[in-house]
């Protein structure tokens, strides 16, 4: 095969180091802290009906692609590794109010159009299935075929199925590709991608997420992904073994600080979607730094004969993951992915990047 330098240790460098091992290639990746970045920080949610919005036809497209693949990579990683990634099956998201629940309206009928499976919930079919959440919830959309992922059991897991497939790790920073001497570069440096390829439409937003755990005799979490929009502010809460992640607020940012106002609008949000929400222990706060591109569509593709991007997965970086990785492995064989061809990284500019 030949050797591969992977620039980026999150989960899309770590699963396209782990595939391109198994492919027979030799692998090195190259970051001085793999698993610590947006990857740490993310939600793990698998939502890309519950996301979708008219005119983002592409981003669906592909988003429901990699969903589709997600139980055969999950089910080979769990096999691999011996690690429990799936947290919950299904999103249900409500509308506190007539405006939103309208747009809950529009993006079902869209979905659904689509041909993706999608229903409308009356407030007591939702009492139903989330006694839980609260008394102003006016409507929901179920999407039961999306699933949530344990993040970080995620990255442990696949961190360790790189170095079982003999994977070399290198804890350096990359500052040039010139200075790799690898036959092959896949670039999935997230939000630092554009420092290393100058020019390259990718750019840090910073999200804010809260890490809840139940507390004896707190009231038991959703058993599904709940999203609603409050304030006009987007707010979820993803199901974990022992309680909640909750976020995420959204700033033109590239800082990792946590601030007041934004854990004060994740409590103050959520509560509205689960009024017990306060009976939990709030036991982390974090930010990490989302790689978004202009069009919400992720760069995957030849940047040159050499190189191979697999950044900007803005949000859904989680989900994007399997087709991701099996895209760059297209590349890397010289055989494009058909499924993949709207995140060329080329769509930019006439003349290239």
């Amino acid at each position: 095969m030949g050797t591969v330098a992977v620039v980026g240790g999150g989960v899309i460098g770590l699963s396209i180091a782990w595939r391109a091992a198994c492919a027979g290639w030799t692998v090195t990746v190259h970051d001085p802290a793999p698993g610590s970045g947006a990857s740490w920080v993310a939600g793990g949610m698998l939502a890309p009906l519950s996301e979708g919005w008219p005119g983002e036809e592409h981003v669906l497209e592909l988003g429901a692609a990699s969903l589709g693949r997600w139980p055969e990579f999950g089910d080979r990683l769990q096999r691999a590794t011996g690690c429990d990634l799936f947290t919950s099956d299904g999103s249900l998201t409500v509308a506190l109010d007539a405006a939103d629940a309208a747009d809950l309206r529009t993006v079902a009928e869209w979905v659904q159009a689509q041909g993706h499976e999608m229903r409308v919930l009356t407030r007591a079919e939702i009492r139903d299935l989330e006694p839980s959440l609260g008394p102003r919830i006016r409507l929901g959309l179920l999407a039961p075929t999306e699933l949530a992922v344990d993040n970080r059991v995620l990255v442990d897991a696949l961190h360790r199925a790189c170095v079982d497939t003999g994977v070399r790790f290198v804890a350096a920073t990359v500052d040039s590709l010139d200075e790799l001497r690898a036959d092959r570069v896949v670039l999935a440096a997230g939000s630092a991608s554009a420092r290393v390829w100058p020019g390259l439409p990718v750019r840090p937003v910073k999200g804010e997420i809260l890490r809840l755990r139940a507390r004896p005799g707190a009231t038991p979490a959703p058993s599904r992904t709940i999203r609603g929009s409050v304030h006009g502010r987007p707010a979820y809460l993803v199901p974990r073994g022992d309680g909640l992640v909750v976020g995420a607020t959204q700033y033109e940012a590239d800082d990792t600080q946590v601030t007041v106002a934004g854990v004060r609008e994740l409590i103050a949000d959520t509560e509205a979607l689960l009024p017990a929400i306060g009976e939990y222990e709030l036991y982390e706060a974090t930010a990490g730094l989302r790689p978004m591109s202009p069009d919400n569509l992720p760069l995957i593709g030849r940047l040159s004969e050499r190189v191979v991007a697999a950044t900007g997965h803005g949000r859904n970086g989680i989900l994007f993951t399997p087709i991701t990785a099996d895209a760059v492995l297209a590349e890397l064989a010289d055989d494009p992915l058909t499924e993949a061809k709207n995140a060329d990284p080329q769509r930019f500019s006439k003349e290239g990047l």
